[in-house]
This record gives structure tokens, C-alpha cells and sequence, in this order.
């Protein structure tokens, strides 16, 4: 089943949103030793292949998975941030607005192509 338009971009999204709820789950699953995080780890990120798989019938694979990755990056990068009081320094700021910097120069050179 090819996924066109505007749809592959959808299961793009979900995909990114998907493997942010693993890795948090991940996080909170502490080696696998709460089961109810771990579980969802598993099914988050089986969601977020599944939506990448899905994505990939329509654009290229180095795009999506740039975008996919990166955007984790940042989103993760946040989250622990936010939901886990990690602190940042002013490098790894530096680092992650490289990947934001990537990320929308890619966007732009795959739609002028």
C-alpha cells in the first residue's frame, strides 16, 4: 500500500511522536524493571516503525529518516529537560540547533528538487 501526499507526512509526524513516547518509556521503565513502562516502550516504538514503514512508500528514505532522527533528537532533548530535570549546557544548545539548522535546510532542498 502506497501512502501519498500529504498522508506520508502524517505517518511521518506520528512516527517522530511515537518514538519520543519509547524513549520516554524507555526512561521511565528503568531497565525493564517497571513492566507497565516497558511495555509501552514496545508498543511505542513498534507504532513508530510501523508509521515510518508506512511514510517511506513516498518519500525518500534519507529524508525521512533524517527528519525522523532529528526531530527525535530535539523532541528527546526537550523532554528531558522538561519531564526529567535534566540540566544542558550551552553546547549541547549549540549541538541541537546544528540538527534544527539541518533539518530545515533538508526540508528546503527536498522541495526545490
Amino acid at each position: 500500500m502506497k501512502i501519498e501526499g500529504l498522508w506520508a507526512w502524517i505517518f511521518l509526524a506520528l512516527a517522530i511522536l511515537f518514538e519520543l513516547s519509547g524513549t520516554i518509556s524507555m526512561k521511565i521503565s528503568h531497565g525493564f524493571t517497571r513492566p507497565w513502562a516497558s511495555v509501552f516502550m514496545f508498543i511505542f516504538y513498534g507504532i513508530s516503525f510501523t508509521s515510518l514503514n508506512y511514510a517511506l512508500t513516498s518519500i525518500k528514505v534519507g529524508v525521512a529518516y533524517a527528519i525522523w532522527s532529528g526531530a527525535g533528537i530535539i523532541l528527546i532533548f526537550l523532554a528531558g529537560m522538561i519531564f526529567f530535570d535534566e540540566k544542558i549546557s550551552l553546547a549541547s544548545v549549540l549541538w541541537v540547533t546544528v540538527i534544527i539548522v539541518g533539518i530545515v535546510g533538508l526540508n528546503i532542498s527536498v522541495k526545490t528538487h
